[in-house]
């Protein structure tokens, strides 16, 4: 549930850039999601249309850009892909790993008129 928030957080983003930049409607916005971020991504879809209803991105096509997961072993020192906050480093098998790479999430452009 918590795709709500994360709806709600990305339309202040888009209202602040609106405001600062003065432009008066968003027509797709380009957003950066890590496999390992723990966001559902058909219901961010859901509740960003909802929360969009009555804004400058009401009606704006929201693109996802999947990351893939990556981690760097704090034993080996090795870089690995992780799909999964509980896997371990496919070269030695320890738990000791840092993620590096799609685990956040950020808006990547506003296509905007």
């Amino acid at each position: 549930m918590h795709e709500l928030s994360l709806a709600e957080n990305l339309l202040q983003i888009i209202e602040d850039a609106a405001h600062e930049q003065q432009f008066t409607r968003v027509k797709t916005v380009f957003l950066e999601i890590g496999q390992l971020a723990c966001v559902e991504l058909e219901s961010l879809r859901f509740y960003f249309e909802i929360v969009t209803q009555d804004s400058v991105a009401r009606q704006a096509k929201l693109e996802i850009i999947e990351i893939a997961g990556q981690a760097l072993c704090t034993q080996c020192r090795q870089c690995f892909p992780i799909v999964s906050h509980d896997q371990a480093c496919s070269h030695c098998g320890s738990y000791a790993r840092a993620i590096t790479q799609g685990g956040g999430m950020r808006i990547l452009e506003l296509e905007v008129e």
